[in-house]
């Protein structure tokens, strides 16, 4: 069989594992062994397979991933998170959907100490969105918000997927960092201006909150200070050029955890949250290591090479092939999670992105936006399907239709991310 054909059916068979509901990472293990077993023979491909892991284990920038996982379960069973919503309430609590806002807040904090986007749309189910419902909230709107908050661990540093994104396509880390920010914020101004224009609409969604005095709000910041201690270890320190991201990781992680002791975090807390961070990271690097063997599959066909020419060869101009891979990505968001949606398409979409002249971190930056937003697009909307699986007394339609204005936002964001490209590589350009 011609190579560039097998390779074709390799990436079907993948994506049908995955939709079927194999694991990512045994799907694109099990098929990249026996494509190699086709292509060469049983040998060669177990012998690739058995040296890919430890060679893709190897790198000191893998290091950092195990350390900002650290640093959000850690600050989740300490009760930081606690603290930044109860910040967050005190001072925006009368704003048009106050507790919205504040929920907004507290993700953005809580996604400046993780990097996880379930984790954070977990802990906010759990946390906001029974105070959301006691004030009289919409539970539409507020489970739309809890879910919508979640995505913006994605983007702001630290981010477990922009880590993987650099790892895999070998990026500098510290600049997909950097770049984060900015698209973050952008996204945190957007979901506010949702929330506000929504309850302005209709403002039986959300009654405003009592006035809290200016000094109550003071008493309240020291509780965010390890947040922003957090993100401004990680910011200046790869910023400025003192210390590798895994550098900062690692202080970043030792300001967590004094301040989890500070709280006197219970021995068995404690105890979870390392037991959570060892999952999460074997579950991450089982992942990487599949992709990688089926990334070394689909070297041997020939088809991304055989892909990027095509695509660098159409006779249309390059926003179009852009317009059809976003297109693509957004349609995939409704049937795929977010790894395996990343993992599955790289190979073969990032040489074509590169062969047309795009800019690597800028489309990482690009890539993760999308995956945030198919992670609440109905059908297969992961943090939704979070929300719905902690609160099933909130049926699952609800919490999508309490995301569908957010929706309208982020196509707002993901055209400013394509027109305005030179405003997401600002920061990481002025690190050189």
């Amino acid at each position: 069989m011609d190579p560039i054909t097998l390779g074709a059916i390799g990436i079907a068979l993948l994506v049908v594992l995955v939709v079927v509901g194999v694991p990512v990472a045994f799907a694109s293990a099990f098929t990249g062994i026996v494509g190699m077993m086709l292509l060469r023979n049983s040998t060669v491909a177990i012998g690739l397979s058995g040296i890919i892991p430890h060679a893709n284990s190897g790198h000191y920038a893998l290091s950092v991933l195990p350390l900002f996982i650290t640093i959000g379960f850690l600050a989740m069973h300490a009760g930081i998170t606690t603290s930044a919503y109860d910040a967050a309430r005190k001072w925006v609590g009368r704003a048009p959907g106050g507790l919205a806002t504040a929920t907004i807040f507290a993700s953005a904090g809580f996604a400046a100490v993780s990097g996880a986007s379930t984790a954070s749309t977990a802990v906010f189910t759990r946390l906001s969105l029974p105070e959301m419902e006691a004030r009289g909230y919409d539970p539409k709107l507020a489970a739309g918000v809890v879910a919508v908050g979640g995505t913006l661990a994605a983007l702001i540093p630290p981010s477990a997927i922009l880590v993987i994104y650099g790892i895999i396509v070998e990026q500098s880390v510290a600049k997909l960092l950097l770049a984060g920010l900015v698209p973050g914020l952008i996204s945190l101004i957007v979901y506010l201006l949702v929330i506000t224009v929504v309850v302005k609409m209709k403002p039986e969604l959300a009654p405003l909150e009592p006035s809290v005095a200016f000094v109550e709000k003071l008493r309240a910041l020291p509780q965010v200070a390890g947040v922003f201690a957090v993100v401004g270890v990680i910011l200046v320190g790869i910023y400025l050029g003192w210390m590798t991201p895994t550098e900062s990781a690692g202080v970043a992680t030792a300001i967590i955890l004094c301040m989890a002791l500070f709280k006197r975090i219970h021995p068995r807390d404690f105890g979870n949250g390392l037991l959570d961070t060892v999952r999460t990271t074997v579950m991450i690097f089982m992942v990487i290591w599949g992709v990688m063997i089926f990334v070394r599959f689909l070297a041997f066909t020939g088809l991304p090479a055989a892909v990027t020419d095509w695509v660098v060869g159409l006779d249309v101009p390059r926003w179009m092939i852009l317009a059809g891979i976003i297109g693509m990505y957004l349609l995939l968001g409704m049937i795929l999670d977010g790894m395996g949606m990343m993992m599955l398409t790289l190979p073969v979409v990032f040489p074509a992105m590169m062969g047309l002249g795009y800019d690597p971190i800028w489309f990482g930056i690009l890539l993760v936006k999308l995956i945030e937003v198919g992670v609440v697009t109905p059908p297969v909307g992961l943090n939704c399907y979070v929300v719905n699986g902690i609160r099933p007394d909130i049926p699952l339609q609800s919490v999508f239709r309490g995301v569908t204005p957010f929706l309208v936002g982020e196509v707002f964001i993901i055209g400013i991310i394509v027109a305005f490209p030179d405003l997401i590589l600002a920061l990481p350009n002025l690190m050189n």
